[in-house]
């Protein structure tokens, strides 16, 4: 699977563009500010109708358009898959695959599976558990579609019980009503979330060991409540605490992953070139899973992957997404010679282009 051809309309900076891409490898380059990271979103967008970016649809559209427009021509299994989107500053959005809307957003995602690795990654591990569950979602979701219903009705039924925890007079036999569905919905979500813990952990060492040469041992580790007691029991002796404060104090709404290096918080004892050298390795954990899963290779975002790693380990890490199966991979760097001395050094199959002032040039 790749993207073929994309034509943006007043997405962000973008006024207008028409781009034709490598089935392989893609250089963007430009100044800061000039729009590359905003043509890694359109491209995210296409596939998970949301920047990969922490924003709001209201800022996707370019400053005084009434409307953006996204459109993009995928080659899969043999066949030319057209994808569309349209969105207003008011939220009204429109998704189409070959000229026919989707009924729900949410049917639209796992079809077009994609990683992203950009700065903004350092969220995952400086902010709080909010940004690594929606990490956990992001890649349950693409995969498995009962999962993402599973969360949905989950995070329904919370917002339910919280409203009726917030009561005067609580409906006690309503309220163990919530307390089963959240048990229902929950389970299921922890014991996929265990098996992604497992398996991230694998494969997160293994590539922080190639990228790092070896100096030092990462780590992850699932945090839930779930893991000290059946969801059931939990919610039963947390009943009266959550009665006191009037909202679910407990559920897989808390859970969380750990990050540790040799063993301590990656976030309080690795440097800042630790930290993303473990980001990159826990994204391209992230692809191989999805590749596995999908049987197909997701498309790569790798934004401004030379911030904060040293050239050996970019070197690398071009090298190692160049091969077959890593399929399409679209970069950006503000450094053109820079990028097409490494890029060039290791495969032919590629495509520059250059951004200035939301244009784009091949």
């Amino acid at each position: 699977m790749y993207l073929n051809r994309i034509i943006l309309s007043n997405f962000k900076n973008i006024a207008q563009a028409e781009v034709h891409f490598s089935p392989k490898i893609n250089c963007i380059t430009g100044a800061n500010g000039a729009g590359k990271t905003n043509l890694l979103e359109a491209i995210h967008y296409l596939s998970m109708t949301k920047s990969f970016l922490p924003l709001q649809d209201r800022y996707i559209c370019r400053y005084g358009a009434k409307q953006a427009a996204l459109h993009g021509e995928y080659a899969k299994d043999g066949l030319l898959e057209k994808v569309s989107v349209s969105l207003c500053p008011d939220g009204d959005k429109v998704l189409r695959r070959n000229d026919k809307s989707y009924p729900r957003l949410s049917d639209h995602i796992g079809f077009l599976p994609i990683v992203a690795v950009s700065p903004a990654d350092t969220s995952l591990i400086q902010d709080s558990g909010e940004e690594r569950r929606r990490l956990m979602n992001m890649i349950l979701s693409q995969t498995d579609a009962d999962y993402l219903r599973a969360v949905k009705l989950y995070n329904r039924t919370l917002q339910q019980r919280n409203k009726m925890l917030k009561d005067e007079v609580v409906n006690l036999d309503l309220l163990e009503a919530f307390t089963q569905m959240l048990v229902q919905y929950g389970t299921p979500i922890v014991q996929h979330r265990i098996r992604l813990a497992e398996q991230l952990n694998h494969w997160t060492a293994i590539y922080y060991e190639q990228l790092s040469g070896g100096k030092e041992t990462v780590s992850i580790t699932y945090d839930s409540d779930a893991l000290r007691a059946p969801l059931a029991q939990v919610f039963q002796e947390s009943l009266t605490r959550d009665r006191l404060l009037r909202y679910t104090s407990c559920g897989v709404q808390r859970d969380d992953f750990i990050f540790d290096l040799n063993g301590h918080p990656i976030r309080k004892n690795g440097s800042q070139g630790q930290q993303k050298t473990f980001l990159t390795a826990l994204k391209l954990a992230q692809f191989t899973l999805m590749r596995e899963q999908y049987g197909f290779s997701p498309i790569l975002l790798l934004d401004d992957v030379f911030d904060k790693l040293d050239l050996s380990r970019v070197e690398f890490l071009i090298q190692l997404v160049a091969q077959e199966e890593f399929g399409q991979i679209f970069i950006t760097d503000s450094n053109k010679v820079r990028l097409d001395r490494v890029v060039s050094s290791i495969t032919r199959e590629h495509r520059f282009f250059q951004m200035q002032d939301g244009e784009v040039v091949e």
